[in-house]
């Protein structure tokens, strides 16, 4: 854990903010080279892609939900830490990780029964549906995992060290993509192609490396014990009011890409399969962004925790400023190189043509995106979770859900979509500005 006097100073926002950037991609990586793989084989191919990108999108949304107690946790570890009174929260993480554990369990065990009516509702049909079927069954008993490597990275955060989450995620994703070629593709005489079934469980093997050693790197660099201990800390009631704030939004945030994938499979399979491919950059984009955000986030409650309101209007600022400068980065970087990303994921004319086609919205939002995550971000840092939760049932269900399907309804199909997408990530991050000068710049004048 390192101690810095001056936690606003470019060398420390960057010190939190780039590792956690390179976290952040690891995820999206992981859902990235499973479609990219999975897309270019011989047989079935944009079948195959459809079913990675309709499961990778029900699996997300579960990790999503249940994955908000890592915000919780780091929120409140960030807020002890700026206060100077760890101590009275040491029984937490390891309540906080046994809690996660339960509810993954209970989760996976609800759907295990569901999966055909699961992604029937995706509007997944025949051959598609079979695939996902085929995949989730596998993939599906990484969840558990997932959740508990998350938790563990919740700590770290709320300690100030993103360098460890960081070294978790490339190894993760390092061993995801080698695991991907090899068993995909198989090798000639050694091991045969397993398809689709490969990539699951190329994925289903990272997620266990990582909550490994997670675990492992947990134990062994900080003090933080996990045997559970009782009383039940009282900022474990907290923590669960959070998460469940969390939760409400998350499964709003959930039904904008139900909805996106659902429209797009009931379009076509070359539709569903270029959707795959433009959320899936969005997504990349969106974690890479949120480097900054996830140092927003561990600053602001740690500055929320000593009451230092000054520098929490410089922190939103200064990551507000560098948030944007890596959108605009990326702009540049996908406008010269926009056929050949999407050449990575298919090489179906079909479903490149419809790529095409959009791609230039989902390049043209970066500085939208970037303001919508910073302030998401400080806002989970300093607790406030229930504006968050009331922002995106707003975004929801007063501008996504009504630009979706008034876009539909005139036959603008993948533009609808997007378009949908854009009025979203716009309500949001005013909303999130207009609430964040109203609470502090009184504070500072």
């Amino acid at each position: 854990m390192v101690q810095n006097s001056s936690p606003l100073s470019f060398k420390n926002i960057n010190r939190l903010a780039i590792p956690a950037l390179l976290t952040g991609i690891a995820e999206p990586i992981l859902s990235a080279t499973d479609a990219a793989v999975v897309g270019n084989i011989e047989i079935n191919p944009t079948e195959a892609l459809a079913a990675v990108g309709i499961v990778g999108s029900f699996l997300s949304a579960l990790i999503w939900v249940l994955g908000q107690t890592r915000s919780a946790l780091q929120a409140i570890i960030a807020q002890y830490y700026g206060a100077g009174k760890l101590d009275e929260i040491k029984n937490l993480p390891a309540q906080a990780v046994y809690f996660n554990i339960i509810l993954s369990i209970i989760i996976l065990g609800g759907t295990l029964p569901f999966i055909n009516g699961i992604f029937s509702l995706y509007n997944a049909q025949n051959l598609i549906l079979d695939f996902c079927v085929e995949y989730y069954s596998i993939r599906v008993w990484g969840f558990p995992l997932t959740l508990l490597t998350f938790a563990i990275f919740g700590i770290f955060r709320g300690l100030q060290n993103t360098f460890w989450p960081m070294v978790v995620a490339i190894l993760g994703a390092v061993l995801n993509i080698g695991l991907d070629f090899v068993l995909v593709y198989g090798i000639e005489g050694w091991l045969p192609e397993l398809g689709l079934r490969g990539a699951a469980y190329a994925s289903l093997i990272a997620q266990g490396f990582m909550a490994l050693l997670s675990l492992l790197l947990l134990l062994w660099k900080t003090d933080v014990s996990l045997k559970l201990r009782f009383p039940i800390n009282p900022e474990l009631y907290r923590l669960i009011g959070m998460a469940l704030n969390l939760f409400v939004r998350t499964i709003a945030l959930n039904l904008a890409l139900y909805l996106a994938n659902s429209f797009a499979t009931d379009y076509g399979a070359s539709y569903i399969a270029a959707q795959t491919i433009l959320i899936n950059i969005w997504l990349f984009s969106s974690f890479f962004i949120d480097g900054y955000a996830a140092a927003g986030n561990i600053l602001a409650g740690r500055l929320l925790g000593a009451r230092d309101y000054d520098g929490l209007w410089q922190l939103s600022k200064k990551v507000s400023l560098y948030g944007v400068g890596v959108a605009v980065f990326l702009m540049a970087v996908a406008f010269a190189l926009y056929e050949p990303l999407g050449l990575i994921f298919s090489k179906e004319p079909a479903v490149i043509a419809r790529y095409s086609a959009i791609f230039f919205i989902i390049i043209l939002m970066q500085p939208i995106n970037a303001i919508a995550f910073i302030f998401d971000g400080i806002f989970k840092g300093m607790g406030e979770m229930k504006y968050l939760r009331n922002v995106l049932l707003f975004a929801t269900f007063f501008g996504f859900v009504p630009a979706i399907f008034i876009g539909d309804y005139f036959g603008l199909k993948l533009y609808a979509i997007w378009i949908a997408f854009t009025v979203w990530m716009l309500i949001r991050g005013i909303a999130l500005i207009l609430k964040f000068r109203k609470r502090f710049k009184p504070k500072i004048e």
